[in-house]
């Protein structure tokens, strides 16, 4: 996914309200951007990391920039627009990036399906094989005790939407279908994934049993840059003992 134009930089201030963030220009200007995530944002969002948004030239907005990345303390870049995980995720799989997901005739995206009526990110469909639902989850928290370790952590704060949709993935493979959860990397210090039982006990009892079950967890990094950001390459899902 291309940046059109490249996001510029600024200095991030602060980050409030969950939705807004206040940067700063070299020549001393402020202004608010909109901040497109709702989660914590832990390790991502300090004041003084250097931060990269994009300008929007939509009239109607309140805020018409957007912050999209930051980079912290160890130079290493993170998208904080949870949005883009689905962008580069559809992206690598029209590219067969993601083997496991290749040789699919239809994809669609944002379709109902389950039980507690979730709607799933991705459905993949082919004549001569089972329908897949592929749940896509964007993973930018590095672990904050050990950052050189590069382990990084799924949810960054207790997720009862997440719980469910695990419990939607079971549902699926139950029904005789494919299911995959699959963790979309957003930070370049990250080199592996795994549930963060310390911050939510319930997904990782959870996803243990969806692995039991049958459901797929792969993840996949991204190469992330001012210009673009690209899934590239698969790293390491540990799963929890």
């Amino acid at each position: 996914m291309k940046y059109t134009p490249a996001l510029q930089p600024a200095t991030l201030l602060k980050r409030y309200k969950r939705f807004l963030a206040d940067l700063q220009l070299s020549d001393g200007k402020e202004f608010t951007a909109h901040c497109a995530n709702t989660g914590k944002m832990t390790g991502c969002a300090e004041p003084g990391f250097t931060a990269f948004y994009s300008t929007s030239n939509n009239a109607k907005r309140k805020y018409p920039h957007s912050l999209e990345l930051t980079q912290n303390d160890l130079s290493q870049l993170i998208c904080v627009n949870t949005a883009v995980a689905n962008k580069v995720i559809e992206e690598a799989i029209h590219n067969n990036v993601i083997t496991e997901l290749s040789g699919y005739e239809q994809l669609q995206s944002e379709v109902k399906y389950g039980s507690e009526n979730s709607r799933i990110d991705f459905l993949l469909s082919n004549t001569d094989k089972p329908d897949c639902y592929v749940e896509v989850k964007s993973v930018t928290l590095l672990s904050q005790s050990e950052p050189a370790s590069g382990q990084g952590y799924f949810p960054d704060a207790q997720t009862l939407r997440g719980q469910k949709h695990i419990r939607e993935l079971i549902e699926m493979i139950e029904q005789g279908h494919r299911a995959v959860l699959l963790f979309a990397v957003l930070h370049e210090g990250i080199n592996s994934v795994s549930a963060a039982t310390h911050i939510d006990k319930k997904y990782s009892e959870l996803l243990s049993i969806a692995i039991t079950k049958g459901v797929e967890v792969y993840a996949y990094k991204a190469s992330i840059s001012a210009d673009e950001v690209v899934i590239d390459k698969q790293i390491t899902f540990i799963e929890n003992p």
